[in-house]
C-alpha cells in the first residue's frame, strides 16, 4: 500500500470523525445546550442538529416534558403542637432550558428542598383540624409559593398535591373517641328534637280536634236552635195539637230505639204510655182535614177537675195492703 493510499484513508477517517462530532440527533421531549469552550452558546431542538466540531460540545441534556417529582415524607408540627406525617408530589415543566441548566445547580434537588421547606411553613400556621380538612387550601398556597420561587430557574410549577397527612396513632385514637362522642351527642339532640316535635304535633292535633269538636257542637246547637224555632213556628201556626204531635213523635222514636236495642232483654212500658198513645191518636185525628172520612171534630179541652179528698190511709201502712 502506497503513501497516497494511506493518506486517503486517514483523510476519510478524519472526515467521518469530524462529521460525527458535528452532527447531533436530539430525541423528542428534550433540549440540549451547546457550549463553546465551556460557555453556553445555543440550544439544540429535537431532531437533526449540526455543531462546529472540536469547538462546540453538548452541555446539559434537559427534559422539557412535565415531570412528576416526589416529595419525601417528613414530620411537620402544626400550630397547636400536633405532629403529622406529610408527603406529596410536585408537577413541574422546564420552560427556559438555559435558565434551568445554568441558573440552578441541581434542579430536582432544589425543587424538593423548596417544597419540603414551604410545606412545613404552610402547615405550621394551621391547627390540626384545619390541616386535615384543608388540603385544597394547602395545595393552593404551596402552588403559589413554588411557582413564584422557581420562575428565575425557568421552571413552571403546574400542580402541587399532598398525598398523605397523617397524625400519630395515639392522636388518631383520641380523635376517633372524640368523633364517637360527638356523634352520640348529635344523635341525642336529634332524638330530643324528634320527641319535642312529636309532642308539638300531638298538642296541635289535640287543639285542632278540640276546635273541630267545638265547631261540631256549635253547629249542632245551631241546628237544634233552628229546629226549635221551626217547631215553635209550627206550634204557633197549628196550635196545641201540632205541638202534642211533635212531642208524641219524639217519644215514639225514643221508645222504638229502646225496644230495638239488642242488649235490652226487658222493656218496661210506663203507665203513662196508654195516655200518650191516646194523645197521639187524638193528634192524628185533629190533623185530618175537615170532612175527611173518619175525621172527628176536636172538642175544646176542658179544664181538669180538682182532685177530691179521699180516705186517709192509716199510719200503720199502705191503703192498698189493707184487707
Amino acid at each position: 500500500m502506497g503513501n497516497a493510499e494511506i493518506v486517503l484513508i486517514v483523510l476519510v477517517l478524519l472526515a467521518v470523525f469530524t462529521a460525527a462530532k458535528g452532527i447531533r440527533t436530539v430525541p423528542q421531549g428534550q433540549v440540549w445546550t451547546v457550549e463553546r469552550f465551556g460557555r453556553f452558546t445555543s440550544l439544540l431542538q429535537p431532531g437533526l442538529n449540526f455543531i462546529v466540531p472540536f469547538m462546540d460540545q453538548v452541555g446539559r441534556r434537559l427534559n422539557v416534558q412535565e415531570v412528576v417529582l416526589d416529595i419525601p415524607e417528613q414530620s411537620v408540627i402544626t400550630k397547636d403542637n400536633a405532629s403529622v406525617a406529610v408527603d406529596g408530589i410536585v408537577y413541574y415543566r422546564v420552560m427556559d432550558p438555559a435558565k434551568a441548566a445554568y441558573a440552578v445547580q441541581n434542579l430536582q434537588q432544589a425543587l424538593t428542598s423548596l417544597a419540603m421547606t414551604n410545606i412545613r411553613a404552610v402547615i405550621g400556621e394551621m391547627d390540626l383540624d384545619a390541616t386535615l380538612s384543608g388540603r385544597e387550601q394547602i395545595n393552593s398556597s404551596l402552588l403559589r409559593i413554588l411557582d413564584g420561587a422557581t420562575e428565575p430557574w425557568g421552571v413552571k410549577v403546574s400542580r402541587v398535591e399532598l398525598r398523605k397527612v397523617e397524625p400519630p396513632e395515639t392522636l388518631v385514637r383520641a380523635m376517633n373517641l372524640q368523633m364517637t362522642a360527638e356523634r352520640e351527642r348529635r344523635a341525642s339532640v336529634m332524638r330530643a328534637e324528634g320527641e319535642k316535635q312529636a309532642l308539638v304535633l300531638q298538642a296541635e292535633g289535640r287543639q285542632q280536634s278540640a276546635m273541630r269538636d267545638a265547631e261540631a257542637r256549635e253547629r249542632l246547637a245551631e241546628a237544634e236552635a233552628k229546629a226549635t224555632r221551626l217547631v215553635a213556628d209550627a206550634a204557633a201556626g197549628a196550635g196545641e195539637a201540632a205541638l202534642r204531635y211533635f212531642i208524641s213523635d219524639k217519644y215514639v222514636r225514643a221508645f222504638e230505639a229502646l225496644a230495638g236495642n239488642p242488649n235490652s232483654k226487658l222493656v218496661v212500658v210506663p203507665m203513662e204510655a196508654t195516655a200518650l198513645f191516646g194523645g197521639i191518636s187524638a193528634a192524628l185525628e185533629m190533623l185530618k182535614p175537615p170532612g175527611a172520612p173518619g175525621a172527628t171534630p176536636v172538642a175544646p179541652r176542658q179544664p181538669m177537675p180538682p182532685p177530691q179528698p179521699g180516705p186517709t190511709a192509716p199510719s200503720g201502712g199502705s191503703p192498698w195492703t189493707q184487707g
